[in-house]
């Protein structure tokens, strides 16, 4: 399956893209929201795309626009590329924080029990440990907590101890072998979902530090954020979307005064943010067309 853009019209249309304005997209993909915003603006417009991923970045090289630059970057370095741009501010921000279908469907990643490959699951395949050497090196109870903190698994400490003990006999290398423990540890599932889910994303949040990554973007976005700008983010599971609301309702609220200090509501600074609409989910028929949306969620908002 190539990869689909979840919710494309409705995200490029909550960025209310001006046609000279400058816009970024922190999660390039395979460009399918960076194509529509191009679309959308006009010659003196810019673009400006992220990706951790290098082969993100790659196929990114087949779209010959002057006003998009293209970054092999993570989203802590989120300030830093813009500075590097020369942008000060920007009039939208867009985040797909979904997995990318190629990622999902090229074995070798490692992101997929349905593969049985080498135990990667970086998406910068450039910096930092593998899946497969976390594993090998971390503790029971260090394994336990990602594995219940990341990927909501009841049995995590059951799953945790079968790990350790498996990798003293003959190690966890590949995708399958780890698959195979955890199916064979977790007796129980919801219909329909392989055991090895919520273990497996669990280790893929772990390893790219996705949460704590979105965590600092959030902020630098809305800084950079210009009057009347625009913050569209689009969550695939409850753990990101609850990082979200939080900073959109912290944003929405005007600053509290410290406790039994008297002062006026009128003088409270105002807030920073206002949210768009209600929260955004996939049609039926995109779920229907695209079953890996179904769990998308797209939240807006505007600053003031």
């Amino acid at each position: 399956m190539s990869h689909v853009s979840v919710l494309l019209t409705e995200a490029v249309d909550a960025l209310a893209v001006k046609p000279d304005g400058i816009y970024v997209d922190g999660t390039f993909g395979r460009g399918g929201h960076s194509r529509e915003i191009l679309a959308r603006l006009g010659p003196g417009g810019r673009l400006l795309a992220l990706d951790r991923d290098l082969d993100a970045i790659a196929s990114g090289r087949e779209i010959h626009d002057s006003r998009l630059t293209l970054v092999h970057a993570w989203f802590g370095e989120f300030s830093r590329v813009l500075d590097e741009a020369g942008i000060k501010f920007v009039d939208g921000v867009l985040l797909d924080l979904g997995v990318s279908s190629p990622q999902l469907n090229e074995g070798s990643r490692g992101f997929s029990f349905r593969f049985d490959a080498p135990l990667d699951m970086r998406m910068d395949t450039t910096t930092g440990e593998t899946a497969a050497q976390w594993l090998a090196r971390a503790t029971q109870r260090e394994i336990g907590e990602v594995l219940r903190d990341y990927g909501e698994e009841r049995f995590a400490h059951a799953i945790a101890k079968a790990v350790v003990a498996a990798r003293s006999e003959c190690g966890i290398a590949t995708t399958g072998q780890l698959a195979a423990l955890v199916e064979k540890t977790v007796r129980t599932r919801e219909p329909g979902q392989h055991p090895a889910t919520r273990s497996f994303q669990a280790l893929r949040i772990f390893i790219n530090r996705e949460l704590e990554e979105l965590s600092l973007v959030l902020p630098r976005a809305m800084e950079r954020l210009g009057s009347a700008g625009r913050l569209v983010v689009i969550s695939f599971h409850s753990l990101e979307d609850r990082i979200v609301k939080r900073f959109l309702r912290s944003e929405e609220s005007p600053p509290q005064p410290p406790k039994r200090v008297p002062v006026l509501t009128a003088d409270l600074p105002p807030p920073r943010l206002r949210l768009i609409g209600k929260p955004v989910f996939p049609s039926d028929a995109e779920v229907k067309a695209n079953p890996r949306c179904r769990s998308a969620v797209m939240r807006v908002a505007e600053k003031f």
